[in-house]
């Protein structure tokens, strides 16, 4: 068995519901859920559906918004969904909502070789008419955020501007090997992403299940994504059924001038575990109390607070 695995065995629904248990409602357990449809005539009553239990009006919120590849090169598959990104665009700076632009940059000369090389495979790269979609084809130029939306230059100066190189918008580590993405939201607290840009089927479905496993509820703009495929609709709907909401840009918009109310940090999410569980059980097991001089805790940083809590309550349970 892996080292990482619980050493006690599982016990099963009944045994755990018999006492109370951390970070659980004893009282909401009992309920039924009210995101979940059965097939009651289907074989085991499937298909079963589910779909996201909290609403964004529902609790406070620290509230991200991703653009994801909105950039020159995907112009032409980009121009019916411009004037919607604008609109969060503008609707987030005016809350003072952090904002993350990134855009795809594999080139035909970076010499990576990976699964994605492998899929897409070695053709279509003719000069006069590329079709392998791994490459950006205009070079520079290409990289630019879309105009109507880039960031200034205070927020680039700032970091909240990359280029990536996988689907995924996490998938790019600073020199300590933690996410880019994930360690600047975490710094601003964040618990909560709004997704839009480019492709649908692609990044953006990579990007919402990356968000989901690091601890981030997840909300993708129904008419402030688009794709060169055929998958558009379909994409929307399987995120919407397994690891986000899908919304419109009106609904958005409209919850940020008129609903949003801004959360405490750590409210919901932690920042010790790289699922972003909450803070308030046994830290991981690499962090420890001899390990400790190798953490940047500065004083009175939230990481630093949390860490020290909850190593506290850790060594005082052992003691």
């Amino acid at each position: 068995m892996a080292y990482f695995q619980p050493s006690k065995p599982a016990i099963t629904i009944k045994e755990a519901l018999s006492a109370p248990r951390l970070n659980r409602s004893m009282s909401e357990a009992a309920k039924p859920m009210p995101n979940f449809k059965s097939t009651p005539d289907g074989p085991n009553e499937t298909p079963l559906t589910f779909w996201a239990s909290w609403a964004l009006d529902g609790r406070p919120r620290r509230i991200a918004l991703l653009l994801d590849d909105a950039q020159e090169e995907y112009r032409p598959y980009a121009e019916p969904i411009i004037p919607n990104m604008v609109a969060l665009v503008n609707v987030f700076r005016s809350q003072g909502c952090p904002i993350m632009w990134s855009s795809w940059s594999r080139q035909f000369d970076d010499g990576i070789s990976n699964a994605m090389d492998r899929w897409y495979g070695q053709r279509g790269l003719r000069a006069d008419a590329p079709e392998n979609a791994v490459y950006i084809f205009e070079g520079e130029a290409g990289l630019e955020s879309l105009r109507e939306l880039a960031p200034t230059a205070q927020e680039k100066a700032d970091g909240w501007f990359y280029h990536s190189k996988m689907l995924d918008m996490f998938w790019v580590f600073r020199p300590d090997g933690k996410s880019y993405l994930d360690e600047k939201l975490k710094a601003e607290g964040v618990d909560t992403v709004v997704i839009a840009g480019l492709w649908t089927d692609e990044c953006i479905v990579a990007t919402a299940y990356a968000a989901l496993s690091r601890g981030y509820d997840v909300v993708v703009v129904e008419d402030g994504v688009a794709t060169a495929t055929a998958h558009h609709e379909k994409a929307l709907t399987v995120m919407n059924a397994t690891c986000g909401k899908v919304i419109s840009t009106a609904e958005i918009v409209e919850y940020m001038k008129a609903r949003f109310v801004p959360g405490a940090k750590g409210a919901v999410k932690g920042v010790l575990w790289p699922d972003g569980r909450k803070d308030n059980g046994p830290p991981p097991p690499w962090i420890t109390a001899a390990g400790l001089g190798a953490l940047p805790l500065a004083a009175g940083t939230l990481a630093g607070t949390l860490v020290g809590l909850v190593l506290g309550a850790a060594l005082a349970r052992r003691g």
